[in-house]
């Protein structure tokens, strides 16, 4: 049975030049080998590229931006940061694991997390200074935090091999996985919430195929779908609850699949009627 105990410490890495940092061994949370800022470099768009590198140890896992059922979800506070407009991050492709009955998605062995993100003011130093929330697991999962600040320099233009992998390791878009309808269909549950019922108009990204809805309200829980293929249709089916048990709206516009099978994942962002 998988078991959840406290934080047991908080990992800090800490990056004032060009040169990636590893934290020691001995400031490691247990089941992390090895964590790096990589600095990345500056695009011609006046954007910095940069990366979070986490390595785990054998055995343990962590977890992508919607973790499933037994994962725990990741979290960034940017606050502390300077000359910084706007960051997204760039989740690479995750894997489907099942624990005790129960689905997570995530990384085994090591992820690289690209951080994309926008100078205030174009042409000067950017100051990243962050704190991230994640869960690895193994047989008991921790709830680490990780810490990292960074000065990243408008002169670095030399991109990162290792981001760019990264970059290139992540689902396709609706259009590049020849996405070519989706509707949704929504209606109250009997015992509360909505059922969600999506229909998706797609090759085949290779058996098994798993359907992960994020319903763009960190609020609304979202269970596990049912899922099922009819020759270039994959349907799917799940219920929708508010965490405090409370009504709520349900943007179409906001909801999002991502479809991930044994030869692909596809994004889908948005559903019709």
């Amino acid at each position: 049975m998988m078991h959840f105990r406290p934080l047991m410490s908080a990992l800090a890495v800490a990056l004032t030049s060009l040169a990636p940092a590893m934290a020691p061994a001995s400031d490691m949370t247990t089941g992390l080998s090895k964590v790096d800022l990589r600095p990345g470099w500056r695009m011609a768009d006046g954007t910095h590229m940069a990366a979070l590198h986490i390595v785990l140890e054998p055995g343990w896992k962590t977890y992508w931006r919607a973790p499933g059922d037994a994962g725990i979800p990741p979290q960034f506070d940017w606050s502390g940061s300077q000359n910084i407009s706007g960051i997204s991050t760039e989740w690479p492709t995750p894997h489907v694991f099942y624990e005790q009955g129960m689905r997570s998605v995530g990384y085994q062995t090591e992820v690289i997390i690209p951080l994309h993100m926008r100078a205030a003011e174009a042409g000067t130093d950017i100051k990243l200074s962050g704190h991230m929330q994640i869960g690895i697991c193994k047989d008991v999962c921790i709830p680490a935090e990780l810490t990292f600040a960074a000065t990243l320099p408008p002169s670095q233009t030399q991109p990162d091999p290792t981001i760019a992998a990264a970059l290139t390791d992540r689902p396709y878009t609706a259009r590049e996985g020849q996405v070519s309808g989706i509707t949704c269909e929504i209606e109250p549950a009997q015992d509360g919430g909505l059922v969600l019922r999506t229909k998706i108009d797609l090759p085949s990204t290779g058996d098994p195929e798993h359907v992960v809805v994020e319903a763009g309200n960190p609020q609304v829980w979202v269970a596990e779908p049912d899922s099922m293929r009819d020759g270039g249709s994959l349907y799917a089916s799940t219920r929708l609850v508010h965490v405090n048990g409370g009504s709520f709206v349900l943007d179409r516009s906001q909801l999002r699949f991502t479809v991930i099978g044994t030869s692909r994942a596809v994004d889908i962002q948005g559903c019709a009627r």
